[in-house]
């Protein structure tokens, strides 16, 4: 079986779109995964890893009044996150991630290995999120993973995240 980010380039290329990224948990792990495949420079514009609260305003337009409100682990920041990614880059898709990878930083209702996924596409903006219980490479390598199936669930059929 092919890995997820061989199958999402296949689709891209098909599909004429561009991905633009906006990590923070993972820490460039999507990235590195969609750029072991070669040729990926035809789909993958770029990404931003932006894993500070001013990194994440800075780079990526996030409001200060959405971190404050909701936090970097939200529903609310990976959208702003990826909408921020999609103009930044001017890219068809944007894929956002920020989680808790731990061992520290769990809080209630936020715990170690919380994680929201952001998806902006012409089409609208989507959000998911996963509780990881692993160790902090594990609770990366999941998120990282979940990202790209996010992205293939979408590229295989929009109507689905509806």
């Amino acid at each position: 079986m092919e890995p997820i980010e061989t199958t999402l380039g296949i689709l891209l290329r098909q599909k004429g779109l561009t991905l633009s990224l906006a990590e923070s948990c993972t820490g460039g792990l999507v990235a590195d995964r969609l750029t072991n495949i070669p040729g990926s420079s035809e789909y993958l514009l770029g990404g931003i890893v932006a894993y500070a609260y001013e990194a994440k305003v800075a780079l990526l337009g996030v409001s200060w009044n959405t971190l404050h409100a909701h936090g970097a682990v939200s529903r609310e920041t990976v959208l702003e996150m990826a909408l921020g990614a999609r103009q930044a880059f001017n890219a068809h898709l944007a894929l956002s991630i920020s989680g808790v990878a731990g061992p520290g930083g769990g809080m209630p209702g936020k715990p170690v290995g919380y994680t929201w996924f952001g998806l902006a596409t012409p089409q609208g903006t989507w959000a998911r999120n996963f509780t990881w219980n692993a160790d902090r490479r594990a609770n990366k390598a999941a998120s990282a993973e979940a990202a790209l199936q996010f992205l293939l669930d979408y590229l295989q059929n929009p109507a689905n995240l509806a």
